[in-house]
């Protein structure tokens, strides 16, 4: 079955009189995906980025995990699927195929792949930009037309060996040729360079504190990559003349916002990159700022469409807007709306909390996380309650009272920092 899409709109179309600001929730979901045995729609290829620096080799256990995770990867790819693997130190090295292009898996490659893992020996340093750009024109020698491209990298520690400056120019390079799941094992690596990596390549930011842990997070992230069936989906936003979309964001299965990556597709239209899908749901925040209207003015503040990498519409959502008198009507906020507006400003929390901990100001890094758990309880994030609640003593969750623990489990600290921007959704009861 080929994959097909719908697209809800969850709005609160009212609008006071002279109102601008139009906010909907667009929910995108896909059905169906690869089919049994994968074939010419799932065309896919996979490269697996390892850090191979000297700290990979202390303690040993590390670099053994890598290897065991990268050799669990590799079992997971289907037949046929591309694939290469890189070691990443203060270069990159091209560990299997020998020929410098990917190769198709089958039992055999898979066992050359893994003989050659286990070869590696961990020496050098740290350039993330150099292994990315490797990748990437790995991906562009496989030039197969729609076939879904995917990185899984692996650090443990921060990208000393290159400039911050070279890292964002191999990202520019890279973002559109593949999505990018970035892992730190341990906890020597920086969170914000790991999310930079992975928001540009529209990917997955998490934290492995025990190596024992990688081989069932390599599994499980080739194991997604495989389902995806259709590369290169965009939501292209049209707004009428005169107005202008303030933002878009993915707002599930995490916080990011693609406001500034608009690429121009008409006159009034703007494409915003959503990567590859397979079977899934993600929920998206839109919001025009329209020309203010009149008591009963109604207009269309927006046309919402999935467009496929051929151009194909696959499907479409209307965001209205009309203006009225009833106050009741038009102070009403959307249930989703609110919901996910309160998710991304609890993601922000954590993360403004965390650095002001860091930098030892306890006052706003108080304020700051004590909002995020009022936030979190606020909105049934369970998840991200329970990681709040090994930093700070709640007192009351309903009000964002608590208390700075003296002592944080370094692990536990990235491990809230790097989840910050998972989200929740919201019971929908009308659109």
């Amino acid at each position: 079955m080929s994959t097909q899409f719908t697209v809800d709109i969850y709005q609160n179309e009212y609008l006071p009189e002279g109102g601008t600001e139009v906010n909907a929730i667009v929910t995108v979901t896909a059905t169906g995906g690869v089919p049994a045995g994968g074939g010419p729609s799932a065309a896919a290829a996979e490269v697996i980025i390892i850090d191979t620096s000297g700290s990979m080799g202390y303690p040993a256990s590390k670099m053994t995990a890598a290897k065991q995770a990268t050799a669990a990867a590799i079992d997971t790819l289907r037949d046929g699927v591309a694939f290469a693997i890189i070691a990443g130190s203060h270069r990159a090295e091209l560990v299997y195929p020998a020929d410098g292009r990917l190769i198709a898996a089958s039992a055999q490659t898979r066992t050359a792949a893994k003989e050659a893992v286990a070869r590696v020996k961990p020496d050098g340093g740290t350039a993330i930009g150099s292994w990315l750009r490797l990748a990437h024109r790995l991906f562009t020698d496989h030039s197969v037309p729609g076939a879904i491209h995917h990185t899984i990298l692996l650090t443990d520690g921060n990208n000393q060996h290159e400039s911050d400056l070279q890292l964002r120019e191999a990202l520019a390079e890279c973002a559109g040729s593949f999505t990018c799941d970035a892992r730190g094992v341990g906890t020597d690596w920086v969170v914000a360079e790991l999310r930079t990596v992975a928001s540009a390549l529209l990917g997955t930011v998490d934290i492995v504190a025990d190596p024992a842990g990688l081989a069932a997070d390599f599994q499980a992230m080739t194991e997604h990559a495989m389902g995806k069936a259709v590369a290169g989906v965009a939501l292209r936003v049209w707004s009428p003349q005169g107005s202008s979309v303030r933002f878009v964001k993915q707002v599930l299965p995490a916080v990011e916002d693609l406001t500034g990556r608009r690429a121009q597709s008409g006159p009034l239209s703007g494409d915003y990159p959503l990567g590859a899908w397979g079977a899934e749901s993600r929920d998206y925040h839109v919001c025009v700022e329209v020309r203010p209207g009149g008591v009963g003015d109604e207009m269309l503040g927006a046309r919402v469409s999935l467009v496929l990498p051929g151009g194909d519409v696959a499907a479409q959502g209307l965001v209205r807007a009309v203006w009225t008198g009833d106050e009741a009507l038009s102070t009403r906020i959307n249930a989703q709306v609110a919901h996910y507006t309160g998710q991304a400003e609890l993601a922000q929390a954590i993360q403004d909390g965390l650095e002001a901990r860091r930098d030892g100001d306890t006052d706003t890094a108080t304020t700051r996380l004590g909002r995020a758990v009022q936030l979190a309880a606020a909105s049934g994030n369970t998840a991200i309650g329970e990681l709040l609640g090994k930093v700070v003593e709640v007192e009351d969750p309903a009000t964002g009272t608590v208390r700075l623990k003296a002592t944080v489990n370094e692990a536990d600290e990235m491990t809230l920092d790097s989840r910050s921007s998972k989200t929740v959704r919201v019971g929908k009861t009308g659109h």
